[in-house]
Parts: C-alpha cells; structure tokens; sequence
C-alpha cells in the first residue's frame, strides 16, 4: 500500500514540478496571443492611405502606393473618428459671418 502512495506522490509532484516550470512559457504565450489579437484589431480598422504621386499631386487611396508608386511614404488616416470625437458636417463653426468686401 506504500509503493502506490508513494506513486502517487511522485506522480503528483512530478506534475507540479512541470507545471511550475512551464509557467514562463505560458506567460510569453499569452502575450503573444494579445500581440496578435490587437494587431489583427487594428488591420480590421477601416483607414485610407494619404500620399504623394510622382508629379506631387495627393492621393488619397483605399491601398497604400503600388505599381510605379511603390516604396513612396504614405500616412495611414482612420475613416472612422475616435471615440469621444464628435463629427457634425452641418453645424455652424462659430465663425463670423463674411462681408462682401
């Protein structure tokens, strides 16, 4: 009846033993599955690409440049406002009125 609990025990801390060494390797999986869920979050966000053609005129893409217009610098702008921004296209802006000077 000794040789199973002491079986059982070296089972058990056997058991523990592996799980207390493994911890670090669950901890850098867990961040990387966060890394990757905000990453895969922020492609899904809709933005459009804000850049410069050849003849310097501005572009404003759904893609960021391609083709011919490879490798130019881009700026990537969020279709949608931040939470907390509020967008009114019809409100007046305060401004006073233009006199036809």
């Amino acid at each position: 009846m000794r040789v199973g609990w002491a079986i059982v025990g070296g089972i058990a801390l056997g058991a523990a033993l592996w799980w207390w060494s493994t911890r670090d390797e669950r901890e850098h999986a867990r961040i990387e599955r966060e890394r990757q869920a905000a990453a895969e979050a922020e492609a899904a966000r809709p933005v459009l690409y804000r850049w410069r053609d050849g003849n310097g005129v501005l572009q404003i893409t759904e893609q960021p440049p391609h083709g011919k217009n490879a490798g130019r610098k881009y700026r990537r702008v969020e279709r949608e406002p931040y939470d907390g921004i509020e967008v009114h296209g019809d409100r007046d802006a305060g401004l006073p009125e233009a006199t036809g000077q």
